[in-house]
């Protein structure tokens, strides 16, 4: 039984300092003999007094499936079902792992660790973070949430089609299923209501039936980017019903977040499914399967090959922008971020292979019933999602319950990582301005900004031009090449400047779990070097946008895609010279200290020195009296 004594000494309210000076006193009632495991005990204490004391001001997760919910829900998006699949079976099927496996290894799971470990530990959000472990490289988080800023405008439209989509799908027949409806042209082709023979010829001249909706019904495209055009309202309308579900979804930060994930996060999951079962009951669906898988061993020596799977891990994996930081903060200090961190990223390419066999044996059923190649079918992006796909579901029997299967696992699927990078901004601005923004009412209020801001910036995307204003934003602004850069000074700031030892020892702290010397390796020498090279070589090979192959953007555009680019990028550098300009003392102390932490941010080991030191000290004075 501990005496009142002790209570007082190990209770959370009494202050660490004096703690420490009461740790003979301890170690002698307690009958220890572990002076390290005494130090632990009492860093562990001290430490979570410290974070239990921001968590009561910011909140936190209301358990640990809410977080890996979170998590899952952000990484597990739209790239998972419509750029995976595509990419593997274009850059040479099974072979195309090969590559896929050494960035994950290499950059998608150290990141992974790194960035939610930086955020459990701080507890704070992607750029008061950088404040208190490396000031110097505080402008990666600015970056990063400028890369968020342009994703939830553009990432947010994607949803507001399906959405329409959805809509459509309880029609009595499929509008893109048929040619008789007043958008066709007389070049539509109704693969439905004409045989073998007449698919295999003249199909250079014709548009599917499912093309012209998309592109003459939904979108009613313009002839290119200066003709804007008028907005599309039922797009309008979509899009609104999506911003508001997703304000009411983390209005409330994490205490609605964390209850609405388990919803959003699971569901796609049946669905996915249902038509996986589905995909690979049909004729043809083995066919799509062998040609989604097949080795091409030859395609390693391509360099593209291996460009695309470095882009895939860093979209797909949410590193570099600072989402996994925020989501990490609001977790308890002993955490097991280490496994959490593996199993996710299992989770992550795990279902990016599922998702692809229930695509490509839907792709294969279309070629058997079309009997044409399926190289001919197999689209990537909403070239996929909103023409490919629907086109094979207007084939099936019970076209209308298959559509609404797919629209609501796409939506769900965009919806969590969208209203997770919202949550990120919102914790981030946050956690800038504490003592204003976290009185009652204030986080509404700045959600509803953020929102009506980002809608009237869209407005021009929701246009008959919208699409090719669309495509500028997520080839250039939202591009790999930003993310890829930021990871670079992310990597090369916490592994060099941070320290990576120290990194190793915060994860020992925290989870009592040594960490594989591996990752150290990673974070000082692989990580940063495989994403500079991936950098450097998207640079060297960079391909002038295009849209549906065919048309080119003016000149004017590609600057506007460039400015879009360079945005984010020049923020690193740019706040880190504007930081030691702006510095007291001569250059070298000015360097030292914008890359030195913030003091608390080495408390555990500050605590088990001086702990140490007060211990040797009791132990002499004990010795001198007797």
């Amino acid at each position: 039984m501990i005496s009142p004594f002790l209570k007082n000494v190990l209770s959370p309210t009494t202050n660490c300092i004096h703690r420490w000076r009461c740790s003979f006193i301890v170690k002698s009632a307690l009958g220890l003999t572990d002076v390290t495991e005494l130090l632990r005990m009492m860093n562990k204490t001290c430490a979570t007094k410290h974070k239990q004391a921001q968590e009561e001001e910011r909140g936190h997760w209301g358990s640990k499936v809410e977080f890996l919910l979170a998590v899952a829900g952000n990484v597990v998006g739209l790239g998972n079902v419509w750029r995976f699949p595509y990419l593997c079976y274009k850059n040479g099927g099974g072979a195309f792992l090969v590559p896929y496996l050494v960035f994950v290894v290499t950059c998608g799971v150290p990141l992974f660790l790194l960035e939610t470990t930086v955020g459990q530990f701080t507890q704070e959000g992607s750029i008061t973070c950088w404040r208190k472990l490396c000031p110097l490289a505080e402008g990666v988080g600015y970056g990063g949430q400028l890369i968020l800023l342009y994703s939830c405008m553009t990432y947010i439209i994607i949803l507001s089609w399906a959405l329409l989509y959805l809509v459509f799908s309880f029609s009595p027949q499929l509008p893109w299923a048929t040619c008789n409806n007043y958008w066709n042209t007389d070049d539509c082709l109704d693969f439905s209501t004409i045989n073998t023979t007449a698919q295999l010829t003249n199909q250079t001249l014709t548009t599917s039936a499912a093309t012209e909706f998309w592109e003459r019904r939904v979108l009613a495209i313009s002839g290119g980017i200066e003709e804007i055009g008028s907005i599309r309202w039922e797009i309008l309308l979509c899009v609104i019903v999506m911003w508001i579900t997703c304000y009411f979804c983390i209005w409330k930060g994490v205490k609605s977040t964390g209850k609405v994930v388990y919803f959003t996060a699971t569901f796609p999951y049946v669905m996915l499914l249902i038509l996986l079962i589905r995909g690979l009951s049909l004729p043809g669906a083995l066919q799509g399967v062998v040609f989604y898988l097949l080795p091409e061993p030859s395609r390693l020596l391509d360099t593209q090959v291996w460009m695309e799977a470095g882009a895939q891990i860093f979209f797909s994996y949410s590193v570099g922008v600072g989402s996994l930081m925020v989501l990490g903060s609001y977790n308890p200090y002993n955490n097991n971020c280490y496994k959490d961190c593996l199993w996710l990223c299992l989770l992550n390419s795990g279902t990016s292979v599922v998702a692809g066999f229930a695509v490509f044996s839907v792709l294969g059923f279309m070629s058997h019933e079309q009997g044409i190649p399926i190289t001919e079918v197999a689209e990537s992006g909403p070239g996929l999602a909103f023409i490919a796909y629907p086109q094979a579901v207007a084939m099936m029997p019970l076209p209308q319950l298959w559509s609404i299967c797919f629209f609501v696992m796409l939506i769900l699927l965009g919806l969590d990582t969208q209203f997770v990078a919202m949550e990120v901004v919102m914790t981030t601005i946050i956690d800038m301005f504490p003592t204003t923004m976290r009185r009652a009412g204030r986080r509404e209020r700045l959600l509803l900004v953020f929102c009506l801001v980002c809608f009237f910036s869209q407005l021009v995307m929701l246009t008959e031009g919208g699409m090719y204003t669309f495509q500028l934003f997520d080839y250039y602004a939202c591009n790999g090449a930003c993310i890829l850069f930021m990871c670079v000074f992310e990597t090369l700031a916490l592994a060099w400047l941070f320290g990576a030892e120290r990194l190793h020892g915060i994860i020992k702290d925290m989870t009592g779990v040594r960490v594989n010397l591996f990752f150290k390796i990673c974070w000082l020498y692989l990580t940063p070097l495989v994403s500079l090279t991936t950098f450097i070589c998207s640079l060297v090979w960079y391909q002038p946008l295009t849209f549906n192959r065919w048309y080119v953007y003016p000149a004017w555009a590609y600057v506007l895609g460039w400015v879009l680019a360079v945005s984010s990028i020049l923020l690193v550098p740019g706040l880190a010279l504007y930081k030691v300009a702006t510095g007291t003392g001569n250059l070298s102390q000015r360097l030292h200290h914008l890359c030195q932490p913030d003091p608390s941010c080495t408390l555990p080991q500050k605590g088990e020195t001086e702990l140490q030191h007060i211990i040797g000290e009791d132990q002499q004075q004990q010795l001198a009296v007797s």
